[in-house]
């Protein structure tokens, strides 16, 4: 297999990671983006199992955590400490164009930290025996000396969790209860709450629809509660028909949607506008991000070119958050 963009940035005329790749990933070590494992094939199902109970499994993909050793990522063993995760293809056939998704979710990270300076983990595609794409991602609960600094998702830090709320507990609820947490444990919290504003309407226009309580998260970084960086984005209607938005309560605790989203059952910018409003952000920062999402940027548009992608699911994606981009620009009488 040979590469002709960097699989991290994306960046033309690298057959490995580039420098910045290696910077922001692996702190400048020199990896190689090529597996010594087949993750589909008998002879590593056991160790992959076993692997993979150490990690906390979200929906149909699995994630694996694992290390760099001799200038290649391998899959950790019970005594060590993972400083990064592997999510290969799920091996759930019910999912459309399920051998997609790791470069889906590669994307969608790199159109969200390059595009909108949205901070997200580290990230990037490598690729195993038979060249299929692995997601991987650095840790960023695990420090340089590697101590793990504490982090609580927005579920638990409200309070759902499956033994009182369901087995889907963590659609429940709305993002207005995950903006009020924010705002009660991060000190900073006018800084913290547009950066899950921004989120929130990325999700939207990127067909984010897994976008639930648990992949929000308030770590303590230098003794301070902090807004995590995003993670598990990505453009989930090119492989499963759902809602628009996350949660299944929508943005507002009321229930409150405009004349738009009543009518048409999507919502628009006047209901984020509202919402941003109702949270607390100023009139100008909300315009100012609002405005980042009139238009899809030339920039995404290449990204999305030069992505992992096949050529279908890239026509596919354009075309979702261009429908995503029209709906959004749609407006009504609050």
């Amino acid at each position: 297999m040979e590469l002709y963009v960097c699989p991290s940035t994306l960046a033309e005329g690298y057959s490995t990671y580039s420098p910045k790749a290696l910077r922001q990933l692996f702190g400048e070590k020199e990896v190689s983006p090529f597996l010594d494992l087949d993750f589909e094939k008998d002879v590593h199902r056991e160790e992959v199992a076993n692997n993979m109970k150490r990690v906390s499994v979200s929906g149909a993909q699995e994630k694996m955590s694992a290390i760099v050793e001799n200038g290649k990522l391998r899959l950790t063993d019970k005594t060590e400490i993972s400083t990064h995760l592997l999510k290969p293809a799920p091996l759930d056939y019910g999912l459309k164009v399920r051998k997609m998704i790791p470069a889906n979710e590669h994307l969608t990270m790199q159109i969200a930290s390059q595009v909108y300076g949205i901070l997200t983990a580290a990230n990037g595609l490598c690729f195993d025996k038979k060249c299929r794409p692995i997601y991987v991602t650095k840790r960023f609960d695990i420090l340089s000396d590697g101590s793990k600094t504490q982090m609580e998702d927005l579920a638990a830090i409200i309070g759902r969790n499956e033994q009182t709320d369901g087995k889907y507990y963590k659609y429940e609820g709305c993002y207005q209860e995950i903006a009020e947490s924010i705002k009660s444990h991060v000190p900073s919290w006018p800084v913290a709450i547009e950066r899950f504003f921004q989120l929130l309407v990325f999700n939207y226009i990127y067909a984010n629809g897994d976008a639930h309580m648990k992949n929000f998260s308030i770590q303590i970084l230098n003794n301070e509660c902090i807004l995590a960086p995003a993670y598990d984005l990505m453009n989930t209607s090119l492989h499963l028909d759902g809602d628009d938005l996350g949660l299944q309560g929508g943005l507002f605790r009321s229930g409150w949607r405009s004349e738009v989203y009543e009518r048409t059952g999507h919502p628009c910018r006047t209901d984020y506008e509202e919402f941003g409003r109702i949270i607390g952000i100023p009139a100008s920062r909300i315009k100012r991000i609002i405005t980042q999402f009139q238009t899809i940027p030339q920039e995404a548009i290449s990204l999305i070119s030069r992505s992992f992608l096949d050529d279908k699911s890239k026509r596919s994606y354009l075309r979702i958050i261009s429908e995503r981009t029209a709906r959004f620009c749609r407006q009504s009488e609050i």
